[in-house]
């Protein structure tokens, strides 16, 4: 039988741009977000720190009724993602800078890879890079400003893309992988800075992923399925903050 409940962490609201798209293609699961906010965010913190909540979010999850992880974080994937996996007996799915494709599309082009701190700094992307980046020429940007930005809800292009033309090296790049699942807020800004590059993320391919290890199919037209939210582990109820949350996810739709 195929799931029917998944639970998604992040550090905080970058994950609603996953859960819009899960939504999207997959109508009928019932999803639990838990967006960690007490701790957010986690692109500069420790290793020990980011499995130690990572590990807790999961534990939550499950035993809210949660049958299979996606872990909405690109920087807790890279570092906790194993650990999730040798802990818990339900599919892990995780997120990862999405190289591939971009050196796909983009052979022998120069690339910029943006991501937090703990992502750029950590051993996965770097051996990402090393299978799929051959013959690329691949800048990396850390920009762990967007992630308290998004957090506080500040999405002026001019503002953003200002600190985004601070951090950035050049802005002549063929493609831009937003490598943090925050940064996809920010695409009118990205665009503004790199004007002919093209916007690639791993959303998509990480929810068909996490369809392909549920064993996800559709069973009715007339299902829909439903959302429950949690701040660190306390349910959200009020009106505000929902209704910001579905502002989010229509934001990246």
């Amino acid at each position: 039988m195929r799931v029917k409940t998944i639970g998604i962490f992040d550090s905080g609201i970058g994950g609603l741009s996953v859960l819009a798209k899960a939504r999207e293609m997959m109508p009928d699961v019932d999803f639990i977000y838990y967006a960690d906010t007490e701790h957010v965010p986690y692109g500069t913190k420790s290793r020990e720190e980011i499995v130690n909540y990572s590990v807790e979010a999961a534990k939550f999850l499950i035993k809210k009724g949660a049958e299979a992880i996606l872990v909405a974080c690109n920087t807790a994937t890279s570092m906790a993602v194993d650990t999730l996996r040798a802990v818990f007996d339900c599919p892990v799915v995780g997120m990862e800078p999405a190289v591939k494709p971009a050196v796909s599309h983009h052979p022998h082009e120069r690339i910029l890879v943006c991501a937090t701190p703990a992502t750029i700094g950590g051993e996965k992307l770097h051996e990402l890079l090393r299978r799929n980046a051959e013959g690329a020429e691949v800048d990396l940007c850390a920009l762990p400003e967007l992630v308290v930005f998004a957090e506080n809800g500040i999405f002026d292009s001019e503002i953003v893309s200002a600190y985004i033309r601070s951090r950035a090296a050049r802005e002549d790049y063929s493609a831009c992988v937003l490598g943090c699942t925050h940064f996809p807020y920010f695409k009118d800004s990205f665009r503004l800075v790199f004007p002919y590059a093209e916007m690639i993320d791993g959303t998509e391919g990480t929810v068909r992923r996490l369809c392909h290890v549920t064993g996800y199919e559709r069973e009715s037209s007339l299902d829909r399925g439903t959302v429950k939210y949690y701040n660190t582990g306390a349910a959200v109820s009020d009106t505000q903050t929902l209704a910001f949350y579905e502002e989010l996810q229509r934001r990246v739709r």
